[in-house]
């Protein structure tokens, strides 16, 4: 049986209302009973939010009309609003745009290719790594997303298409791991079986080498799958082109990974974006092999998407001359070579970048 509701006033004086959107379940449980409900309404709010991506209190139909009542008033349940949508030629690769609350954009992909259906995710607006061939780097940075903010990408891709989603990448604007506690709490809520319930291995996190950040994903025992931005074979060449490589270098980034426990499904990537006349030399593919051999891993070779014609994508006969190499030498390294999809709507890998202010 239902309690009495206690009447609360808004979060603070100013009357901002309390942000739903992001709470995890205990925080949702913890939040109702503080206002009379039992912890099971915070259940149902959860379940509501995320397994059925509710944002109107009206179709929560199992929750009583005042408390509904009360939700409406008081509290947000969305974070994102859906500006325009872009559709690549080939029809597969959908980016949405879509704005905060605060006014800023950022952007979210949607890929499909066979029976996968792979959401690209944001976790900041902008970006302070700064990697030089990088689109969102020139944006500067201007702040984390939220919680709620990183979910509602994901709802706003599942109203635009009836095609289920099967995979989860943080690869989109920012640096997942200079907004780890967020990212990480909306992973898991993307994970929980009361929420998005999707699978822990086809959830990936995507980094540049922030050490600290691969230090605790690794202690934590998280059961995500771990990417890594390499895209260089020597500590200068990766320093000229991601400055991260100052502050944490390749030697410093394999000692720490030595130590993550991977299995046949949650196998470290390693991602290698392939530049003309930067990183492309059949010598970069014996040293790349030299470095990677001993992890139990997969390597995913991205040919570089232009931006602004400071890097080139190397010709055929280059990438075809690396590809060659890495395959004899791979042993059991698992090669993946992505041809990046939605180059045409500037959505492919390192293109997102959008006008802020």
């Amino acid at each position: 049986m239902e309690t009495s509701q206690k009447k609360l006033p808004p979060i603070d004086a100013a009357g901002q209302k309390h942000v739903l959107k992001g709470m995890t379940l205990e925080e949702l449980q913890a939040w109702c009973t503080e206002r009379g409900q039992t912890r099971f309404r915070g259940t149902q709010l959860f379940e509501w939010m995320y397994r059925h991506q509710v944002t109107e209190t009206a179709a929560m139909t199992n929750i009583s009309e005042r408390f509904r009542e009360y939700l409406r008033e008081n509290c947000i349940l969305t974070t994102l609003k859906l500006q325009k949508v872009s559709r690549s030629d080939q029809g597969t690769t959908q980016k949405l745009l879509l704005t905060t609350d605060d006014g800023l954009h950022l952007e979210a992909v949607s890929m499909l290719e066979e029976n996968r259906h792979t959401v690209c995710l944001s976790s900041q607006i902008g970006c302070n790594v700064d990697c030089d061939f990088c689109a969102t780097g020139s944006m500067g940075f201007l702040r984390n997303l939220s919680v709620g903010e990183i979910i509602d990408q994901l709802i706003a891709v599942y109203r635009l298409t009836e095609v289920p989603v099967t995979n989860i990448v943080f690869m989109g604007m920012g640096e997942p791991f200079l907004n780890y506690d967020r990212v990480l709490t909306a992973a898991d809520i993307f994970h929980h079986r009361q929420g998005f319930d999707l699978g822990a291995t086809r959830i990936t996190i995507s980094t540049s080498g922030i050490l600290p950040g691969i230090k605790r994903f690794i202690r934590e025992k998280r059961r995500y799958k771990l990417a890594v931005s390499l895209n260089a074979t020597t500590e200068a060449i990766r320093t000229r082109i991601m400055p991260v490589n100052h502050t944490w270098s390749i030697d410093q980034i394999f000692a720490e990974l030595r130590l993550y426990k991977s299995d046949s499904q949650r196998k470290i990537m390693f991602e290698y974006i392939l530049m003309k006349d930067i990183n492309d030399s059949p010598e970069d593919a014996l040293r790349l092999v030299s470095m990677i051999k001993d992890f139990d891993c997969k390597l995913n070779i991205i040919p570089y998407n232009e931006t602004d014609g400071r890097y080139q994508r190397p010709d055929e006969e280059v990438i075809e001359k690396f590809l060659e190499v890495l395959y004899n030498r791979r042993g059991n390294i698992q090669i993946l070579v992505r041809w990046s999809k939605g180059q045409d709507i500037a959505a492919a890998c390192g293109q997102l970048a959008v006008l802020n202010g």
